[in-house]
């Protein structure tokens, strides 16, 4: 079986496993990364870029490696090389299971209850919950559910579709590692630079699709377009702008201000300030339109996989 094809089908199979398993419960792959990395952090770490470098090409290269040692191994099987890539795409995606914390905080918040949606909040981002009322609380989880479309799903799907599970794996690495040590703490402020701006480049791509895809999907996609025009470029991060600018486009709402993570606070531009405050319900909103932007960017993966093994047959 060529290549494409592994792709498209364990692709496939992969993201309806997110979708009726979501993550697996005890053992995951990407907690264990985590961990295996915070490990190698104890051996390097240095207040240096040139360590915290080492530290990313250590950890992510070393990922992508054993991904790639895989799908070498099982490469004469066709049947063992779609399920490694479905178990691969299974374990990197996590849609499912930022739509079900999304609907925890929000029905916390529709019943009322805004202690139990700061004490879930903090499974979605790292913001600090205490100070937010319903409406900023609300906010948050919007722009978690945006971003992380982008981080979660479509920019691992984009990887896959260009260099196959250790794609899949190697992006996952690189936007773990961002994670962990790429936020401007003083301990990482330069360890961590590399991470930060590896995890810019590889999620470069995932994130205007994923903005592409919002506007396709969305309930306005005129809105869509003109906010992230209009936006993108203001925001900090050179990914989350597009895709936060988009969904708040795309939803109708106003996103940014003025939030604080660990005690840092942030003064953030407004995206789409023309849209209304976010309201509890567009919880549910943002989570069926990331749903319907996951679809929808694994039908472009897997139309763009079949078009490079096309040309790399021809």
């Amino acid at each position: 079986m060529r290549a494409d094809r592994v792709f498209v089908y364990g692709a496939t199979a992969g993201l309806a496993g997110d979708l009726l398993l979501g993550d697996p419960r005890r053992g995951h792959p990407v907690a264990v990364f985590g961990r295996a990395a915070g490990a190698v952090e104890r051996v390097l770490w240095r207040d240096h870029r040139g360590w915290g470098a080492l530290h990313a090409a250590v950890c992510a290269g070393g990922a992508a490696a054993v991904a790639a040692l895989g799908a070498r191994c099982v490469r004469e099987s066709r049947a063992a090389s779609v399920a490694l890539t479905a178990a691969a795409t299974w374990a990197v995606v996590g849609g499912t299971s930022l739509g079900r914390e999304a609907r925890a905080v929000g029905g916390a918040l529709a019943a009322g209850d805004v202690e139990v949606a700061r004490e879930r909040l903090p499974h979605l981002c790292g913001r600090d919950p205490q100070s937010l009322d319903e409406q900023q609380i609300a906010r948050a989880v919007v722009e978690s559910v945006a971003e992380n479309t982008s981080d979660a799903v479509v920019g691992a799907l984009v990887w896959g579709a260009v260099a196959g599970v250790p794609g899949l794996v190697g992006f996952r690495a690189v936007n773990t590692l961002d994670a962990m040590v790429g936020h401007k703490s003083s301990r990482y402020r330069r360890f961590g630079w590399a991470s930060a701006r590896l995890d810019d480049v590889a999620g470069w791509p995932g994130a205007r699709l994923t903005a592409g895809l919002a506007a396709l999907a969305g309930g306005d996609a005129r809105g869509a377009v003109r906010a992230w025009r209009a936006d993108a470029g203001r925001h900090p991060s050179p990914n989350a702008g597009p895709v936060e600018a988009a969904f708040a486009g795309a939803l109708g709402v106003r996103l940014g201000g003025t939030l604080s993570y660990g005690g840092r606070v942030e003064h953030r531009p407004v995206l789409n300030g023309g849209g209304r405050a976010v309201q509890v319900a567009d919880i549910e909103r943002a989570v069926r339109l990331s749903r319907r932007v996951s679809w929808l960017a694994l039908g472009v993966s897997v139309a763009g996989r079949l078009v490079l093994g096309r040309r790399a047959g021809s």
